[in-house]
């Protein structure tokens, strides 16, 4: 399904972005343009413009008498939230989820820590508020719920940091998990042991204990590694 308001070229890339990160068209492979506008049934210029999406997706490059090339995948822009869609939807979910999440792994308990020593009241605040939320809504298979106030509890810790670089990546995590949910690769309910460390988290970052928020969040990390080995192997 196109994502409201993108239109045609919309529907181009909801097809055509999927193909390419699934390796439907491999790395090398030419893509003409007049031709892509004639199979999706649109004009030159909605083709175009799906093309410069991909192209600042870093998935494929034009050159003139070329034609649009497929980009090798090293090279393409993997934090990009609609990449990390694509490839989660596609046949490399179990490889996409595990990178994503052993990068959280490596970068969240850090940045727990920071925010136990730099978050503002406010801050700690909305905290404790997503992980209540959390609690509320870890029984009675209320996923998509409880994946809201989870998302927003990820990306607290990660902006209240104080580094931009980790604030960033809030965009990233909140793909991850959303597509867990998406996808079905949770337990009906929550972990409630991975509920209770969120809450555990909230309170040592309320009480300044930025060694407690760094251990907190790397159990949380390493339980999320141990159920993709579950679910997802």
């Amino acid at each position: 399904m196109s994502t409201p308001g993108r239109g045609l070229h919309g529907r181009v890339l909801d097809t055509l972005g999927p193909a390419i990160t699934a390796g439907e068209y491999p790395p090398g492979s030419i893509l003409r343009t007049d031709e892509l506008a004639q199979h999706f049934e649109v004009s030159r210029s909605v083709m175009r413009e799906a093309v410069r999406v991909l192209e600042s997706m870093h998935l494929v490059e034009s050159r003139r008498r070329v034609g649009v090339t497929v980009r090798p995948r090293c090279e393409w822009n993997v934090y990009d939230p609609q990449v990390i869609r694509w490839r989660l939807a596609g046949a490399d979910r179990p490889h996409q989820l595990r990178s994503l999440t052993v990068l959280r792994s490596a970068i969240e308990p850090v940045a727990a820590g920071l925010t136990a020593r730099l978050a503002t009241a406010e801050q700690c605040a909305e905290l404790t508020e997503c992980a209540l939320g959390m609690v509320a809504h870890s029984r009675g298979h209320r996923l998509r719920e409880y994946l809201f106030h989870d998302v927003a509890f990820h990306r607290v810790i990660l902006s209240a940091s104080g580094n931009e670089m980790f604030a960033r990546l809030g965009d990233v995590v909140a793909e991850v998990l959303s597509g867990r949910t998406r996808h079905e690769v949770m337990f009906e309910d929550p972990d409630p042991a991975a509920v209770t460390l969120h809450v555990q988290v909230a309170e040592a970052v309320r009480a300044r204990d930025a060694v407690r928020a760094e251990e907190l969040t790397r159990q949380i990390t390493v339980g999320a590694l141990q159920e993709l080995d579950i679910l997802a192997p």
